[in-house]
């Protein structure tokens, strides 16, 4: 199974379905760990648009109704090979999975409050692109270009796409509001 990338390298790779099941384990793990403490997860990010190309590392989402109650269950996540990394961005949490010890990531999960802003734009970017074939193609394109200006700097490839995903969320806001 294709999944997982060094730290700090970037290369993208077709769309895989292993990605999907992946995603699904990962989310049947997290809500067995925080049974009534999570609200809902979601899988995100571009290895869940079906058309792109994406890094091989899988991005869940974990909406929540308080960081505190997430805290709690840090020590049991890091026993289920889930770590806590730190407040990123402001407003969230992330957790990393993967081989830790030799810096693979596989997966990267995002803990926000449930319904506010970052959830709405992680589940908008990811249904828009998903319906708007034109958009995910440029967004596709942009992320294969970085990869190959970028291949040892995460860094400049994730700032290189800043502009273009604000974009996309203003749309995607857009069309959310209108369906």
């Amino acid at each position: 199974m294709s999944i997982g990338l060094r730290i700090g390298t970037v290369s993208v790779e077709p769309h895989r379905i292993e990605w999907e099941i992946e995603a699904q384990e990962m989310i049947a793990r997290l809500k067995s760990i925080l049974q009534d403490d999570i609200v809902d997860a979601q899988h995100i990010g571009s290895t869940s648009i079906k058309s792109i190309c994406a890094k091989p590392i899988v991005d869940i989402v974990v909406g929540v109704t308080s960081f505190d109650k997430m805290m709690r269950h840090n020590d049991d996540l890091m026993k289920n090979g889930i770590a806590y990394r730190k407040e990123y961005p402001l407003g969230q949490h992330l957790y990393v999975c993967g081989d830790l010890e030799s810096t693979i990531q596989t997966h990267y999960i995002h803990v926000v409050i449930w319904g506010e802003e970052a959830w709405k734009n992680y589940i908008n970017m990811r249904d828009y692109l998903n319906a708007h074939e034109k958009e995910a193609k440029e967004y596709s394109d942009l992320k294969e270009h970085l990869a190959e200006m970028y291949p040892e700097d995460r860094k400049a490839y994730t700032n290189g796409k800043s502009a273009f995903i604000e974009k996309i969320l203003q749309m995607a806001d857009k069309w959310r509001r209108q369906v």
